[in-house]
This record gives C-alpha cells, sequence and structure tokens, in this order.
C-alpha cells in the first residue's frame, strides 16, 4: 500500500533481513525457494515506524478521536505530540467530526487561540462549533450578526440546540428592539427543534400551545408535549445513570425533600425537574457547553452583563439580556426572570418554587424605561 508520501507499508529500507524457506515437493525433492522479509530488529530500533503508517489510516484514527473525546485536553495532547499529528489533526475531516465536549472550553481560558480553532471547526463543517461560536459571538461578544449567522449555519444542518436559541432569540427579539419580536418564527422554529427530541423545546412549545403564545392555543396538544418533554427527560436521566454506574433508586422515587445540586449562583439548587409531577426526583440535566460558557463568562462579572441588563435566572441557561427589560418577570415575587417559558417551568420545579413569596406591589428599580415594563409571567 503507497501512501501520500509515496512511501510503501511496510517501508522497504526497514525490511532488510531475507529468510529463505525451501519447500518439498509432495515426493521430497526441493522445490524452487521463496523468500520472506521480516524487520531487523537493529534497523527498526533506529526508524520512525510510525511515518510508515498511511496518511489516511493516521486522519481516521484522528476522527475517531476528537468524535469521542472527553474533554478539549484529549485533543491537545495529540496536537502538542509532534508535526505529524499536528498536522493531521487540524485536517477538515478530523475537525468536522469533533463531538460537543471537545468545545468545552472554560472561560477563564478563552483566547484568541481558542477564538481561532472554533472557527476552523466551523470552517469545517463542524455543527457543534458553529452553534458554541455562535452563542459566544452574539451573547459575550456582542457580535450579533455573525453569532446568529453561525446558528443558522447550524440550524440548517438540524441542529437541536440551534434551532431552540434561535427560536428563544425570535420570541424575545433579542439583538434588537421589542418590535423586533417574531412569535410565529419562534413557533415555527421550535417546533422545528421539538421534532428533533429537544427537551427544551418540547417543553416550550407545549407552554406556548397552552397558552396560546404565537399559535392558536391548544391545551389539549400543549399537554401532549409536555408529557413527552417528561418522557424524554426521564429516557435521559435513566441513560445517563447507566453510564455513571448510578443507582436509579436513590432519585427514581417521590421525596418532599430535593436533591442537592450545588452551583457557584445557586449553592443549594435542588434537582427535581418537571418529572416531580410524576413523582420522580431527577438530577438536573447537564447543561450545553455553550450555557457553560456564557454562565461562566457572566460570572466572572458578577451576574451582570451590563448596564440595567439581567441574567436568566435559570441555572442551567446563562443568556443575558440584549436590552432592557427583555426578559419575562416572576408575577409573584417579580425577583426572577426567565428568557423563556421553558426556562420558567423549569426553574420553577427547580428551586424558585421554595422561594417564592408573593408582594404587595414591586416596581423595577430603574422605572419604566427602555421599551416600558417586563412581561409578566405567572407561576403554575
Amino acid at each position: 500500500m503507497r501512501t501520500r508520501r509515496g512511501l510503501c507499508y511496510p517501508r522497504a529500507d526497514v525490511c532488510v533481513d531475507k529468510i529463505v524457506v525451501k519447500r518439498r515437493d509432495f515426493a521430497g525433492y526441493n522445490m524452487a525457494c521463496r523468500k520472506r522479509q521480516r524487520f531487523s530488529p537493529v534497523i527498526a530500533g533506529n526508524s520512525d515506524l510510525f511515518d510508515a503508517l498511511p496518511d489516511d489510516l493516521v486522519i481516521s484514527i484522528l476522527s475517531k478521536l476528537s468524535s469521542s473525546a472527553s474533554c478539549p485536553s484529549d485533543f491537545i495532547n495529540v496536537l502538542i505530540t509532534c508535526k505529524r499529528l499536528n498536522s493531521f489533526a487540524l485536517q477538515p475531516l478530523v475537525l468536522s467530526k469533533a463531538s460537543s465536549k471537545l468545545f468545552a472550553i472554560k472561560a477563564e481560558n478563552w483566547s484568541e487561540s481558542a477564538h481561532r480553532f472554533l472557527k476552523c471547526c466551523a470552517d469545517a463543517g463542524n455543527v457543534e462549533a458553529c452553534y458554541t461560536l455562535g452563542m459566544i459571538r452574539f451573547y459575550c461578544l456582542q457580535n450579533r450578526g455573525s453569532g446568529a449567522s453561525l446558528m443558522a449555519k447550524a440550524a440548517i444542518s438540524s441542529h437541536a440546540p440551534a434551532l431552540y436559541s434561535l427560536a428563544v432569540i425570535q420570541f424575545n427579539g433579542s439583538g434588537g428592539s421589542k418590535n423586533d419580536k417574531d412569535l410565529r418564527a419562534g413557533v415555527a422554529l421550535c417546533a422545528r427543534a421539538a421534532f428533533l427530541g429537544h427537551i427544551d423545546a418540547l417543553r416550550e412549545l407545549g407552554h406556548c400551545l397552552q397558552d396560546g403564545y404565537g399559535v392558536r392555543q391548544n391545551i389539549t396538544e400543549g399537554r401532549r408535549f409536555l408529557v413527552q418533554a417528561n418522557a424524554r427527560e426521564l429516557a435521559a436521566g435513566l441513560s445517563s445513570a447507566s453510564v455513571s454506574n448510578i443507582a436509579t433508586c436513590s432519585w427514581l422515587t417521590w421525596s418532599p425533600h430535593p436533591i442537592p445540586h450545588p452551583t457557584n449562583r445557586h449553592p443549594n439548587v435542588p434537582g427535581c425537574p418537571l418529572l416531580s409531577d410524576f413523582g420522580c426526583n431527577v438530577p438536573a440535566p447537564e447543561a450545553h457547553p455553550a450555557n457553560k460558557f456564557l454562565t461562566d463568562w457572566f460570572g466572572s462579572r458578577d451576574g451582570i452583563p451590563g448596564p440595567g441588563l439581567r441574567l436568566c435566572s435559570h441555572v442551567g441557561c446563562g443568556r443575558p439580556e440584549t436590552r432592557k427589560h427583555e426578559f419575562r418577570r416572576c408575577s409573584v415575587c417579580g425577583a426572577v426572570n426567565y428568557c423563556s417559558r421553558a426556562c420558567q417551568a423549569l426553574d420553577w420545579k427547580l428551586r424558585h418554587k421554595a422561594e417564592c413569596a408573593p408582594v404587595e406591589r414591586w416596581l423595577d428599580e430603574e422605572g419604566v424605561g427602555g421599551d416600558g415594563m417586563d412581561e409578566i409571567i405567572a407561576e403554575s
């Protein structure tokens, strides 16, 4: 087999010793001799056998590694091994196969080189890189047009989180004014993501149908989508428990006490999502690396994305407001705000149900300004 470098596998200069094997016919007479080559341990010890591997084989192995990497360091260790691996690891075929966990970059480690790496992966056609870089540019770097374009590129490839994020942008009119809201487009994007099985999109679509928000009200159909979201949530919980060898009997039972789920912003966040409606306490699902990055990015800035702006109160979201009074506020206590109905419904079961206390009257800290008073959400 010949490689792209013109070398044969195995290399001819390594195979130096020859063994003569004499064959005899059935009568016992000697026949023609056949020579078999073998590697010389002396010569092989002085040569790099790795260079003899075909290029396409190395690229195939690196593609498998990038698709199964559990953290960025798994791939970085390959890049710093040698020049050949570094050049092959940056091939478009390898970068296009990278998993979402490969892009789990911490906000404190963000740099121009990390930005270039994500851009290379996005240019190679990796939808996870397009979505992650799009979220970072849109919300953190405030490059709205480029970020939305990257998320749209991922959405065209049927990337469910990108479709849902674009739906949230349409619902809120993020990056523009209040008049830029497009509820019908938000519902359409949410329906597409729900069709692909995205749990938050199923939950958002269910509440939109129940409330008649951007779509004709249909309480029965909305309840059906909420049940589907709960069923997928249960399946995801069972799958993660089997992978991590956690006994499901510890959480797949009804319990009046929440499961501790400590975070930086909320030290005692319980772990009982909407499945508690059906008698289950399920640990909170793992957030996408893009949402983790947003949470860490704005957490390092004391949770303030800008003057008069707020973060979504759901701990697994991390989305900030792009203008004043963009997010909807709790109608009971007025102390929390959410970017979507899905975040509000999930956070109600996670922690806010135990914290919400009604007040007689609450006003915005700065009064009416910007686009007017916040939209109000009723807790259910």
